[in-house]
């Protein structure tokens, strides 16, 4: 594998964005995979778009989608047209490109079945995975996707659009959208070398705690108390006197059982009930489930994207990734490092000048679950 090439432009016309993106890439070798990000803002472009980047550069396979926001190294765009694209050379018959195309069919085990082969041949495996918001079933597809890989690892990231009537579209070779997609990516054999790391963009607050009563997503008590009384009681007067302040900047954190490094997933708060007691949340919970508390806090968030940088490096030893992928929440980038890119400008800072595109998710995949206020760096090796 060589160095991957790269291009990004922000331009009124889809035309003009893609030309310079290919003019950045340059000539074309062994390259066989490419990977696209576009703003939601080409959203009614993107077949045209995927089938310039084919036909310039001759590679049929790529895989992508559109978002709010997209990034490449060093530089954001938010709200603005833009393109960015990025092509590499994998070993021939390491990778594969897949589709789950509605809830009729059998998921990624059909394909696995197609392929048996080369997935027996092939294991450990790593997949890196576009996904349908949209899909209420995606927590137990992402389990039923990582299962299928065996020991392998899977990261993703969902679609995120501005749009009301988005179809969320994604690519995998040809263009697909959310009436007929819920998840499609790319799936790479051990042949291909990937480091990946997460990095949450929330600290926790308050204690571990427990949940003692809930129903479906509704947390009732917690700790044999009720459930808002332990909430305002970990937040502090500054959020629990006025508990309108609380949207956007605390949420629920649910730790991951036997993880050794204190991982957890962020979830919403939807609502709380003064009344009775009661909190709702963005996932479904039962009782003896652990839950933590969480505050949006830019100081933790730049220093654990530091140090997952830093844990990167090390293992580079020196060594310059051949290019990355960087799927970061929508919760983060400017609305929390701040404009100018701060976000994409750290990775640069610490790693360097190395071919790096991805996007802004509305929610990101790591392993078998689904998370939230993270960001998800891979480097191919």
């Amino acid at each position: 594998m060589s160095q991957f090439k790269y291009g990004h432009a922000n331009a009124l016309h889809w035309k003009e964005a893609a030309v310079s993106c290919s003019k950045q890439i340059g000539k074309i070798n062994n390259e066989n995979l490419g990977f696209l990000y576009i703003t939601d803002h080409f959203e009614e472009e993107i077949n045209q778009i995927t089938y310039y980047f084919q036909e310039q550069t001759g590679i049929e396979n790529w895989v992508g989608t559109i978002a709010i926001g997209i990034c490449a190294t060093g530089q954001e765009y938010f709200n603005v047209p833009a393109v960015v694209a990025m092509v590499g050379e994998f070993p021939e018959g390491s990778f594969k490109v897949f589709t789950r195309v509605n809830e009729e069919d059998d998921g990624l085990e059909k394909f696995v079945l197609e392929h048996q082969s080369w997935f027996d041949s092939k294991i450990p495996l790593f997949g890196l995975v576009h996904a349908n918001p949209r899909n209420s079933e995606l927590p137990d597809m992402i389990l039923q996707l990582s299962e299928n890989l065996g020991d392998g690892f899977l990261v993703g990231g969902l679609t995120s659009s501005h749009k009301e009537q988005s179809q969320h579209p994604q690519i995998a070779n040809d263009v697909f959208v959310d009436d007929d997609l819920d998840v499609s990516g790319v799936i790479f054999s051990s042949a291909v070398t990937v480091s990946t790391r997460l990095t949450q963009g929330c600290s926790i607050i308050g204690k571990r705690h427990e949940i003692t009563e809930a129903d479906r997503n509704i947390i009732v008590r917690i700790d044999n108390l009720p459930a808002l009384q332990v909430f305002k009681e970990d937040i502090g007067a500054e959020f629990s006197d006025d508990l309108h302040k609380v949207a956007g900047q605390i949420f629920t954190a649910l730790p991951i059982q036997g993880s050794d490094t204190g991982d957890y997933m962020v979830r919403n708060i939807i609502a709380l009930d003064p009344e009775h007691q009661l909190m709702a949340i963005g996932d479904f919970v039962n009782a003896g489930m652990p839950i933590l508390f969480a505050k949006r806090d830019v100081r933790s968030a730049k220093e654990d994207l530091v140090k997952i940088l830093n844990s990167l490096k090390h293992d580079l030893r020196g060594k310059k990734p051949k290019g990355g992928v960087y799927i970061s929440c929508l919760g983060r980038g400017e609305s929390l490092f701040g404009k100018d890119s701060q976000e994409m400008k750290l990775i640069q800072e610490v790693l360097g000048n190395f071919p790096l595109v991805g996007f802004f998710a509305n929610g990101e995949i790591s392993h078998q679950r689904l998370y939230g206020y993270t960001g998800i760096l891979t480097l191919f090796l």
